[in-house]
């Protein structure tokens, strides 16, 4: 895998609203003759949200990003999903379609053999909005949050759109019931815990005025990125700088992309006495969830908490 693609799985997610999240291979492939039956619908039509607006229920819908995927099927959506894209990996019913198309590279020719009557990615990587406009295919751009407010705004949004309205406010309620179950039950300590949270293996972080450094602030830790460098909230950090800091937990979000695990963090040279390594506090974290901002979320802020726990016990 070059530098590139590895360099900030999730930072590059939520900084410039791409979608990738682990590895895979795109093979844009259609399929026409998937049968769909038409669920209940909680909306009338036409919706708009935004700029777009639809005059009847989308049946025909094709997810260029993996976590409005996700939100999709939590929201009972998923049988109107005909096609995603090569890193929608969850759930396995999205796996199952083996469409995997490109979300950073659109084939439209391929896209349109499916005959959509919505598409939804992340961002536009440039002409998409444009190339299905002159195809009369609707377009909605699921852009990437900026706080937990955004990503339940962004699930009503799809519900409205996709006609669950009434499963989407279901989702954000449970989602904000068990977040606010995960914070409560951690009992933090009276000084701040400090942590390093690492992106991928040449040590690109998050701040805390990021996405995934909010989730943390939810928990009052210290993060060892911030003012790192001006302006930037997913900072390269140096393994000099790291090691200066002394984190008391090292959270690693490239368990998948760079294989890094407790074992290969303690061999790196110097990060042996780390305070984190040398009382094992070293959460291993699933990339794909770390780098969505879907219904999974809550699974990264128990990991979280579940991390403080244990250090906070010691």
């Amino acid at each position: 895998m070059n530098k590139f693609t590895k360099a900030g799985i999730a930072g590059f997610l939520f900084a410039l609203t791409a979608t990738i999240a682990g590895c895979g291979s795109s093979a844009d492939t259609s399929d026409t003759t998937i049968a769909v039956e038409a669920p209940e619908s909680t909306a009338t039509y036409p919706v708009t949200v935004g700029d777009l607006t639809l005059d009847a229920q989308p049946m025909r819908i094709i997810s260029l990003s993996p976590t409005s995927t996700e939100m999709l099927y939590a929201i009972g959506a998923g049988a109107q999903v005909i096609a995603v894209d090569e890193y929608s990996n969850y759930p396995a019913e999205a796996v199952a379609l083996g469409t995997m198309l490109s979300g950073f590279e659109p084939n439209i020719e391929a896209m349109s053999g499916f005959t959509p009557d919505l598409v939804i990615a992340s961002y536009d990587p440039g002409g998409l909005a444009e190339q299905l406009g002159s195809l009369n295919i609707p377009l909605f751009i699921a852009n990437a949050p900026t706080n937990l407010d955004s990503v339940y705004e962004q699930i009503e949004q799809l519900g409205m759109l996709v006609g669950h309205m009434t499963e989407a406010d279901q989702l954000v309620a449970s989602m904000q019931t068990d977040i606010d179950a995960a914070v409560s039950a951690v009992v933090a300590p009276a000084t701040p815990l400090s942590y390093y949270y690492e992106l991928d293996d040449t040590y690109y972080s998050v701040t805390s005025n990021s996405f995934i450094g909010q989730l943390f602030n939810l928990f009052g830790l210290r993060n060892i990125a911030d003012n790192a460098e001006a302006g930037n909230d997913y900072p390269q950090l140096s393994a000099e700088a790291i090691v200066s800091s002394n984190p008391d937990i090292i959270f690693l979000a490239d368990t998948k992309c760079c294989a890094q695990t407790a074992e290969t963090v303690a061999a790196r040279d110097g990060w042996g006495g780390l305070a984190a390594v040398v009382a094992g506090n070293i959460a291993l974290l699933d990339d794909d969830i770390a780098s969505r901002w879907g219904p999974r979320i809550v699974e990264l802020v128990v990991a979280i908490g579940e991390a403080i726990t244990k250090a906070s016990a010691k």
